[in-house]
C-alpha cells in the first residue's frame, strides 16, 4: 500500500481539517505530521527544521510527501537530501504569502511570499485550491520577482506553471445531513455572515447595506458567526448596538451541530470579503440550501453555475440593491443545482482524484 506522509504546520481549522480529511477518506496508509496553528510567520522561516527532525526520528518510511504551503520546503528538503532526495514532494496552497492581505500590523514586505516561491522551485508538483488561487499567485508572482535588483530568473514562472494544476479541497459537507432541520417559513428571512471578523472580509459593506435595508422597512434576522481576534470588532459590537434581538447568533457557536443546524435554518448565505482562495464557509452555506449573495470577485464565481451569477453575484456597492431584490421577491432561486453543484467537493467525490494524482507522482 502506498505511504503518505502528510506535513501540516499549521494543524488548526480549515488545514487540519482538510489533512484529516484525507487521512480518513484515502485508501493509502496516510500518516500526519504536524505542529500546533500558532505563530505562522516561525512556522514559514523555521518549521522546516522542527518537521525534518520529527521524520528523521520517526519509523514511517514514505512513497510520497504531501506537504502544505505554510513551510519552508527547500530548507526542508535540503535537512533531508540523504534519506529523502528520491521521495517525491506536492506542495498544496491552501492560500499563499503573495497575494495574501498584510494589516497595518504587518510589515513583512516579500519575505514569506519569496519562502512560498522558493517552497515552490523545491516540490516537485504544485496543488492549488482553486482556479481563482493560482492565477492569483501567478499573477504576482512576476511582480514579486521584478521586485529584486538583478538575476530576477523570470523563466522560473513557466517552470513553475508547467508543474502546477488546480485540485479543489476536499470538505466534510456531508455531515451536515445529520443535522437537518426544515426552514421555518413563517419567520422572517435569515442571513448569515459566518467569516472571520477582520477588515479582509469586509464586514463594513456588509453591515452597511443591512443598515439601508433596515431603515426602508425590511424585516430580517442575522446569525453572525466566525473568529474573532480584536478585542474590540467595532464593526460588530456597532451592528449588535443596532440590531438587538434581530441577531440570533453572535460569534462562535456553542457547537458544530448548533452551527449546522442554523446553516439549514438559514436563507441567506452573504460574503462581501476581499480575500478568500477558496471559499469553506461559502459552500457549507450553499450545501446547506442557502441562497448564496456573493460579491464577483475571488473563487466565488467558480463555485456558481453560470446561470446563476445574475442571481448571485453582485458587484462593489450593489450589495443592497441584490439583497432586497431577494428580500421583496423579485428575484427567486431553486437552490437544489447550487447544493448539486457544490456537493462535489465532498470528500466521498473528492478522494479517487486526490489518490489518483499522487500516485501519479511515482510514475
Amino acid at each position: 500500500m502506498l505511504k503518505v506522509l502528510l506535513i501540516e504546520p499549521y494543524y488548526g481549522g480549515s488545514h487540519q481539517a482538510w489533512a484529516d480529511g484525507y487521512a480518513r477518506h484515502s485508501q493509502y496508509d496516510v500518516k500526519l505530521l504536524t505542529l500546533p496553528a500558532q505563530f505562522w510567520k516561525w512556522r514559514m522561516q523555521g518549521g522546516a527544521v522542527t518537521l525534518a527532525r520529527m521524520v528523521q526520528e520517526g519509523d514511517f518510511t514514505p512513497d510520497i510527501i504531501l506537504v502544505s504551503d505554510m513551510m519552508d520546503v527547500s530548507l526542508f528538503c535540503a535537512i533531508l537530501r540523504q534519506s529523502m532526495h528520491d521521495v517525491p514532494v506536492a506542495l498544496y496552497f491552501h492560500e499563499n504569502q503573495l497575494t495574501y492581505p498584510q494589516n497595518s500590523r504587518q510589515k513583512h514586505g516579500w519575505q514569506y511570499g519569496f519562502i512560498n516561491y522558493a517552497s515552490a522551485m523545491a516540490a516537485d508538483v504544485l496543488y492549488f485550491n482553486s482556479t481563482y488561487h493560482m492565477q492569483n499567485f501567478f499573477a504576482e508572482l512576476p511582480r514579486m520577482l521584478k521586485h529584486f535588483a538583478d538575476n530576477n530568473e523570470s523563466q522560473t514562472v513557466t517552470e513553475l506553471r508547467e508543474k502546477s494544476s488546480v485540485l479543489p479541497l476536499g470538505l466534510d459537507l456531508r455531515r451536515f445531513d445529520a443535522h437537518f432541520v426544515n426552514k421555518d417559513s413563517h419567520s422572517s428571512p435569515l442571513i448569515v455572515w459566518n467569516h472571520r471578523w477582520e477588515a479582509d472580509k469586509n464586514p463594513t459593506a456588509f453591515f452597511d447595506a443591512l443598515y439601508t435595508l433596515a431603515d426602508e422597512g425590511y424585516d430580517f434576522r442575522l446569525a453572525l458567526f466566525g473568529e474573532n481576534f480584536r478585542q474590540h470588532p467595532l464593526e460588530f459590537e456597532a451592528a449588535k448596538a443596532r440590531f438587538g434581538t434581530k441577531i440570533i447568533q453572535y460569534g462562535y457557536a456553542e457547537s458544530w451541530a448548533d452551527y449546522a443546524r442554523t446553516l439549514w435554518q438559514a436563507d441567506y448565505i452573504v460574503s462581501t470579503a476581499y480575500q478568500d482562495f477558496f471559499g469553506i464557509a461559502v459552500s457549507e452555506g450553499i450545501y446547506c440550501d442557502c441562497v448564496p449573495i456573493l460579491a464577483n470577485r475571488l473563487n466565488y464565481p467558480f463555485l456558481i453555475p453560470d446561470s446563476y451569477h445574475r442571481e448571485c453575484l453582485f458587484r462593489d456597492g450593489a450589495l443592497k440593491g441584490l439583497l432586497e431584490q431577494h428580500l421583496n421577491g423579485t428575484i427567486k432561486v431553486d437552490t437544489t443545482p447550487l447544493k448539486q453543484n457544490i456537493a462535489r467537493y465532498d470528500w466521498a467525490m473528492m478522494i479517487g482524484e486526490y489518490d489518483k494524482r499522487l500516485a501519479g507522482l511515482l510514475s
